[in-house]
């Protein structure tokens, strides 16, 4: 009889003990007599995560540490009642609806994500859209006399990259015999972007150009396709960006359909 209750006993330890490590394995420390989970050290490692640092064992240590630390403080916080604090409450709404929306955001993006038909469609219309580049040199002049003077000595045969060193005052380009180097038009101002594109290469504006910036005198020296960085170095980008527009497009069909009062 004593040898049966001895395992009776031992059987109650053990069941005990088998209870014990699995609330251990399920929660990541007791404290006051109130389980942390470990799932809130979890979502301290997917924070850490989510900001770009290495969640490495001494990164855990940390953050098992914090995870504790915040439930000694909540119970404090709790004791004394803070809850119940109406501005408290109004905080609490805010983070509860700041996690809800972010989870609602990433959600979204799983349920829609960017495919890469779709990345290279956007990649060949934007390849498309920018066209050619030109090579251009210009002398900036300070009016319109000055600029036809120019146009004269250039008649006369004197270099264009002389002339743009001596006369033009333009401080970017002057020292380089006018060189723009190699741009889109959309990256000049209207006025001198649609002259550069009516030259032939070689060819010189037989008129002064007037822009914001003064009076120009323009050589096309050359053009070519424009020059685009290859799809995979820019997909992750095109991807980042796509997924943005699509979140906006998302948000801004949820505010239409809502019914505000």
């Amino acid at each position: 009889m004593k040898y049966a209750l001895s395992h009776a006993a031992l059987a109650a330890c053990l069941a005990a003990a088998a209870v014990s490590t699995a609330a251990h394995a399920q929660n990541l420390a007791i404290v006051n007599g109130k389980p942390v989970p470990s799932a809130r050290l979890q979502a301290l490692e997917q924070q850490m995560a989510r900001a770009g640092r290495p969640v490495d064992d001494a990164a855990r240590q940390q953050l098992r540490e914090e995870a504790i630390l915040r439930e000694i403080f909540v119970q404090e916080a709790e004791r004394r009642g803070l809850r119940a604090r109406p501005e408290v409450k109004a905080q609490l709404e805010l983070a509860t609806q700041t996690v809800l929306i972010r989870e609602l955001f990433a959600d979204q993006q799983r349920r829609q994500p960017v495919t890469d038909a779709e990345l290279r469609a956007e990649y060949d219309r934007l390849v498309k859209q920018m066209g050619q580049e030109y090579r251009a040199r210009h002398i900036l002049l300070g009016s319109e006399e000055e600029a036809k003077a120019v146009l004269a000595e250039l008649d006369k045969g004197t270099r264009f990259e002389d002339l743009a060193k001596q006369r033009s005052k333009d401080p970017g380009s002057a020292a380089k015999g006018g060189d723009l180097d190699w741009a889109t038009p959309d990256m000049f101002v209207p006025e001198f972007g649609n002259a550069m594109k009516a030259l032939n290469k070689g060819e010189v504006t037989r008129t002064p150009v007037q822009s914001p910036f003064g009076w120009h005198v323009i050589r096309l020296d050359d053009t070519r396709a424009a020059q685009v960085p290859p799809f995979d170095d820019v997909k992750p980008q095109l991807q980042q960006q796509m997924q943005q527009q699509r979140l906006v497009q998302f948000q801004e069909e949820l505010r239409a359909k809502a019914k505000v009062q």
